[in-house]
């Protein structure tokens, strides 16, 4: 069966031209890169050739950081520990065991490992469950501050503060070195600059626009920020390996903390997030260096720090963008996929089978009981309508079905699988969708972006280009075509209405293939108009689709429209569990919305 194109939200042409201008951009860079590669030895003297090569080595540094911090989000002074580590690969080993081809390929190997490791552990610290972003910028600096004291407590052997000097190295020219330089930080910011631009990359700029909803549509975020920081822990030792291998001296400044904040400061001034403005800023601040630095060693520091000051308060997003400016405004916008509905949807629950299962469910904090005791069964095809006055537990409910952690005692089943401990993103891989009160989008995403993030799980994303057509199950396109989202693909998120943030947000649930829902309160906020839509498709999903709907709601009215069966809440404890007329009759019901507390002898009934 082959998926059946729905919407071409774009002629082909305009999608050609797009495809067209990236890879004419792609090509103007690597030919840019390649002609000062092979230019440079030929335009520079020596003493340039050699404050370059150094800063070439620096720039590669940079760019990680520019991934780490402008990317996902994740400021980090620690790069400086993972460049040390490489160029006192190249010191020890040159210094201790002799240079020779084989050393230099062990020590090389042994700068890789190290990082990784390093890099694995310490992302493990920063971002196993529960630390917060603080938190990882804390261990961030604490990283480099223990390098540099080990290196310093290494005696002879590390060279302490003096470093390590005059070991012999690679016997090359400058203009060797420098092409060395060149092309590896050409191959590092073209590499990442794809990247950055394609499906996959996408994934990271998530992570920094709303880490919760990554989780919530299966992605392990502290599985993909500990990936990303060893990788580009690795890639900044073997620029530190390059830089102790061509200078012939490694020094505990290298792995120490102002380095580390040397780093931000290049990415800040050239422009975050943009891959090429922190090659810019180190360049510029490394060549300016060399060349004031002798002159006004200490105006040249207070300039620096001034200027610094000016670009993040005029300039925020740095001086490349400001440069590139004018160009922008004649740029292709990003290609829209078409839409297309995705062949071999999973399988809902049939409709005698359980899909969801709650047994003594209890939340507590501290001696506060805010759920106690919860039973509840639903399935496929039912939509649950749970209802109850304020603080009566109903969200709580909701986080404690879709995270392990949340719940104090009780048991959870999801499609057959035990929710023990597990975080939202293996609930979601259990077949639960969860759709929260205010819209939880990805604020400067588009929405053909968000919905691409939302497929990750059916689809792994492609880390070089963007894909021309979007696959999304049927109830999911039901949802952009009723609101209107199917013709504003290319529509940033923020700039979208709150129905069509709501509508978006309820759209990338569906994108999972969902067979557990939880919605709640989905026409909060919404017209009268929208409320019908959404009332309409979340009648749908359980009726035609066979999907298991759990609703929070206020409004009875819409509750009675696509309600299959009423749960109340009060106080923590399901008090009613049957039919709308059942409940809207119920003289207990009344009493609760009343604001008195029911009786004994109706909480029983």
């Amino acid at each position: 069966m082959t998926d059946t194109l729905l919407v071409q939200p774009a002629p082909q042409a305009a999608a050609a031209a797009r495809r067209a201008s990236r890879s004419r951009d792609l090509l103007w860079l690597a030919g840019l890169c390649l002609a000062l590669t092979a230019a440079g030895p030929w335009l520079f003297d020596t003493y340039l050739l050699n404050v370059l090569i150094k800063a070439l080595f620096f720039a590669v540094a940079a760019v990680t950081v520019d991934i780490l911090w402008g990317y996902t989000g994740y400021l980090t002074f620690g790069q400086s520990t993972f460049f040390g580590v490489g160029a006192y690969a190249a010191g020890l080993a040159f210094t201790h065991y002799g240079f020779s081809p084989a050393t230099a390929g062990l020590a090389a190997l042994a700068a890789v490992g190290v990082a990784a490791a390093l890099a694995l552990v310490t992302g493990w610290l920063s971002f196993y469950r529960g630390a917060s972003p603080f938190f990882a910028t804390v261990i961030s600096l604490v990283l480099p501050i223990v390098l540099t004291q080990l290196v310093l407590s290494g005696g002879t052997w590390t060279g302490s503060s003096s470093g390590l000097t005059g070991y012999e190295t690679f016997d090359l020219s400058l203009e060797a070195w420098y092409v060395i330089a060149a092309g590896g930080l050409s191959a590092v910011a073209l590499l990442a600059w794809v990247a950055a631009r394609s499906d996959g990359g996408r994934i990271l700029v998530a992570l920094r626009d709303n880490e919760a909803r990554c989780s919530y549509l299966g992605l392990n975020t502290a599985r993909w920020r500990i990936l990303l920081l060893a990788v580009c822990g690795v890639i900044a030792s073997l620029a530190g390996f390059g830089y102790g291998a061509f200078s012939g001296v490694v020094a505990p400044e290298l792995t120490g903390f102002v380095f580390g904040t040397e780093l931000i400061i290049w990415v800040a001034l050239g422009g975050r997030g943009t891959i090429w403005g922190p090659v810019l800023g180190a360049i510029l601040i490394n060549v300016a260096g060399s060349y004031l630095s002798g002159n006004m060693p200490f105006v040249w520091q207070l300039l620096l720090g001034v200027t610094f000051i000016v670009v993040i308060l005029l300039l925020p997003r740095g001086l490349l963008p400001l440069l590139l400016a004018p160009w922008r405004r004649h740029r292709a916008a990003a290609p829209v996929p078409a839409l297309t509905e995705r062949a071999g949807q999973a399988a809902a629950p049939g409709a005698g089978q359980a899909a969801l299962q709650l047994a003594g469910v209890a939340k507590r904090f501290g001696s506060l009981k805010v759920l106690e005791g919860i039973d509840l069964q639903a399935r496929g095809g039912e939509l649950v309508g749970l209802i109850g006055p304020n603080g009566a537990g109903k969200t709580t409910l909701m986080r404690c079905i879709a995270d392990g952690a949340e719940r104090s005692e009780g048991r959870v089943e999801l499609c057959g699988h035990a929710v023990r401990g597990d975080d939202p993103a293996r609930c979601v891989r259990y077949g639960l969708g969860r759709k929260f009160q205010n819209a939880n989008v990805f604020d400067t995403m588009t929405v053909a972006e968000s919905l691409r993030i939302a497929t990750t799980l059916r689809e792994a994303p492609s880390w070089r280009r963007w894909a021309p057509a979007l696959a999304l199950p049927s109830y999911a396109l039901e949802v952009l075509r009723m609101t209107g989202l199917d013709q504003r693909l290319d529509s940033v998120a923020r700039d979208l209405s709150h129905g069509q943030q709501q509508a978006l947000e309820l759209a990338m649930v569906l994108a999972l293939e969902p067979r557990v829902v939880l919605l709640d309160e989905p026409t909060a906020g919404l017209s009268k108009a929208e409320r019908t839509q959404i009332g309409a498709v979340l009648s749908s999903l359980a009726r035609r689709y066979g999907l298991c709907c759990l609703l929070v709601e206020h409004d009875l009215d819409f509750v009675a429209e696509v309600a299959t069966r009423i749960v109340v809440l009060h106080q923590g404890r399901i008090v009613m569990d049957g039919s709308f007329r059942d409940v809207t009759e119920s003289e207990l019901v009344r009493t609760i919305y009343a604001g008195g507390a029911p009786s004994a002898q109706g909480a029983e009934q």
